[in-house]
């Protein structure tokens, strides 16, 4: 294991609620930017959010401080959603979102979040079906905001809109998605599953476009925040292989059917272990 990766697992190995998710984005992404220097844009985020603690008055109430940090993030710094270029790596990186002040839900999500909580909101990331929000408790209820879109505060009608768009009728035991209950889509999400749902996003892309080397550094980040995602393994199994890493193909191939071995695709990958078996017994 190299040194960014213990140090990234020596960050996960706190208990969940002890992980610094900023930080933890910013190493991600060393593995497409080897020279990025963490503390900076730590700093830059505490900058952020210095100034924009300085301009506010003390009684702000909740909703005051939603309504200046959204002013702040995306009226005067110019942050925006890119709709555009969705699917550039790019807008997964912490770095780059920083720098190019555009990018995905998930990743304005964790800024937005990261700069709320040092202004005194307790901002929590909700793993919205196909589209990360945030939220915030108020004593009369619950405040769901949507910061790629600049923050903009959701109706109970426009998350079930959101909802209707990506669950097809009919997969809830039968119960129209109009009346499926919101709440159990509108739980926290831990850091452990920020970080896992920022690598999906970044393994799909680079998956998409073909690139078996960024796809084993997302894969081996992925395996040390989720080490019991037996997909993954599998995946990084036929990453390696196909790197021509027979060996560490092997064992992760290995380890999978040990793990899954009713899997729909153990007979695939059955075959491949022997390939590799062979492949390995030629190296010896």
């Amino acid at each position: 294991m190299g040194v960014q990766l213990e140090s990234f697992a020596r960050l996960l190995a706190r208990e969940d609620s002890r992980i610094e998710l900023a930080r933890a984005c910013l190493m991600v992404a060393q593995d497409a930017y080897p020279e990025l220097d963490v503390e900076r844009y730590l700093a830059e985020i505490e900058r952020m959010a210095m100034r924009l603690r300085g301009r506010m008055p003390q009684a702000h109430g909740a909703e005051g401080r939603v309504v200046a940090l959204n002013q702040f993030l995306f009226d005067e710094l110019g942050f925006w959603g890119n709709i555009e270029n969705y699917y550039d790596p790019r807008n997964s990186y912490l770095n780059e979102v920083i720098e190019r002040k555009t990018g995905i839900p998930l990743t304005l999500s964790i800024l937005y979040m990261e700069i709320g909580r040092r202004i005194g909101l307790p901002l929590q990331g909700v793993s919205f079906p196909g589209h990360f929000l945030v939220r915030l408790r108020l004593r009369g209820g619950m405040l769901v905001l949507d910061p790629f879109s600049g923050g903009a505060p959701q109706s109970e009608a426009e998350l079930r809109e959101r909802l209707q768009r990506v669950i097809p009728e009919g997969i809830a035991d039968n119960v129209p998605v109009a009346e499926l209950p919101l709440d159990q889509f509108l739980e926290p999400a831990s850091n452990r599953q920020i970080l896992a749902r920022m690598l999906r996003n970044l393994k799909g892309i680079y998956r998409q476009a073909d690139k078996p080397e960024s796809m084993l550094d997302v894969l081996n980040r992925m395996l040390l925040v989720a080490p019991d995602a037996n997909a993954e393994l599998r995946d990084r199994g036929i990453v390696y292989q196909r790197l021509e890493c027979y060996r560490a193909a092997l064992k992760d191939l290995s380890d999978y059917v040990e793990r899954e071995p009713d899997a729909p695709d153990s007979d695939d990958v059955r075959v491949r272990l022997m390939e590799l078996s062979a492949l390995c017994a030629r190296l010896n």
